[in-house]
């Protein structure tokens, strides 16, 4: 069975109305507060934990633009990214030609997804997963429409209310069986149509059933100027709200500690990211110590229990589960109660293997999933001088340290 889930990210327009005569640029590659606009979306999907394989289908005038777009996305999840192809001239055939380069990928699902819309969150990407994951074939992320719609009467100049029950508004990614939709559409090139606005269009032109997927109204995609500047605006204040710990006067710490020993294996995930080793690290999730380790110090942080009280190991669902998803769910945690984490600080103890070069993908990793600049994330290392089980080279051991900032309540008082 096929399980590798990869996605399409679509970047081979010229995005038309938004160019001028001064300024050709494609939207894809324009500046959003400080990164083109590609690499947010990027971003999201290199750093999904169901993804396996991203690959994007550019424009052949574009492969510098590209290259710098992918410079600022990082190395976090860089083993993830395929060398990109060239799309055609619509966007269906440039799709096309994507679904057939993952002829050879043992590919079981796959998203579609515009590069024009910087803003797709991991809520999103799973919520259609979870819809394929039931067993459909096809998957829209949508939003309901509320604004009131008129149509135009070509003839009288009449206006008329369109009833807008039941209407949704598209979104990408959309999800797909990848053999369905492959075929469907090689058989939309051989009947010579060319004409589908998207995806799932085909699908049901193959009389596929869509499914639909809860969308997000933030998802949305950049056509015009005004749409990049609702983006910029976006961004900035995500940063305030990032910025402002100075108003959480209740400052939390706490640690964290966790061990797992070693097993046949060849490579480690330490801080989200997989390392080359001789051995891999046995536990019932991907046995990830740093990300645990820094899960029951932000829970320690905010008193709420441990790793093992919201994630016991005796529960099946969380067998070989990307420790991501807990420390996710801690950051979740402070979010609701109002707060922030300022500041996260791990030690991994360890004498293989070595942790310097893979400090930083570390870091940056850790800083993704806590939302944190990686300037307030720590990444050390130290052997045991052979002592113990790690100076035996039986496992690996983490300690962390979580600052929590939150606003204080009446309880305090």
């Amino acid at each position: 069975m096929n399980s590798r889930v990869a996605v399409i990210v679509v970047a081979a327009g010229r995005g038309t109305r938004f160019s001028t005569d001064q300024d050709r640029q494609p939207k894809q590659y324009r500046d959003l507060g400080g990164r083109p606009v590609i690499s947010r979306a990027l971003e999201v999907f290199l750093s999904h934990p169901a993804i396996t394989d991203v690959l994007t289908v550019i424009h052949p005038d574009d492969v510098l633009l590209y290259e710098q777009a992918v410079a600022a996305v990082g190395s976090a999840g860089d083993e993830k990214l395929r060398q990109p192809i060239l799309g055609g001239g619509t966007r269906q055939e440039s799709v096309c030609n994507g679904l057939v380069e993952l002829k050879q990928g043992s590919i079981g699902q796959v998203l579609i997804h515009d590069a024009a819309r910087p803003f797709v969150s991991h809520a999103v990407i799973d919520a259609v997963l979870e819809k394929l994951s039931q067993g459909n074939r096809a998957v829209l992320p949508a939003v309901p429409v509320v604004d009131t719609l008129k149509r135009l009467e070509g003839t009288t100049g009449q206006l008329e209310t369109v009833v807008r029950t039941g209407l949704w508004a598209a979104q990408t990614p959309q999800g797909f069986d990848y053999p369905t939709i492959l075929e469907g559409h090689e058989k939309a090139y051989e009947a010579g149509r060319t004409d589908f606005t998207d995806d799932t269009a085909i699908a049901e032109w193959q009389d596929v059933t869509v499914a639909l997927a809860e969308g997000d109204p933030d998802n949305f995609k950049i056509t015009s100027r005004s749409d990049l500047d609702r983006g910029i605006k976006r961004i900035s204040m995500t940063d305030r709200q990032k910025t402002g710990l100075a108003e959480l006067g209740d400052v939390r710490m706490g640690t964290g500690y966790d061990v797992h020993a070693f097993e046949d294996g060849d490579a480690v995930i330490l801080g989200g990211i997989q390392i080359a080793h001789d051995k891999r690290l046995k536990g019932h999730s991907d046995a990830d110590v740093v990300l645990h380790a820094i899960t029951d110090a932000i829970l320690g942080a905010i008193g709420d229990g441990d790793i093992g009280t919201h994630f016991p190991p005796s529960d099946p669902v969380w067998k070989g589960a990307s420790s991501d998803r807990f420390l996710d769910d801690a950051v979740r945690r402070v979010t609701e109660l109002g707060g922030k984490i300022a500041h996260v600080d791990v030690t991994v103890v360890c004498e293989a293997p070595k942790i310097g070069p893979h400090r930083e993908a570390m870091r940056q990793s850790i800083a993704r999933i806590c939302n944190l600049p990686v300037s307030r994330v720590s990444v050390k290392a130290t052997t045991s001088e052979r002592l113990g089980f790690t100076g035996r080279k039986e496992g690996i051991a983490a300690l962390a340290s979580a600052t929590v900032r939150l606003p204080f309540t009446d309880e305090d008082f």
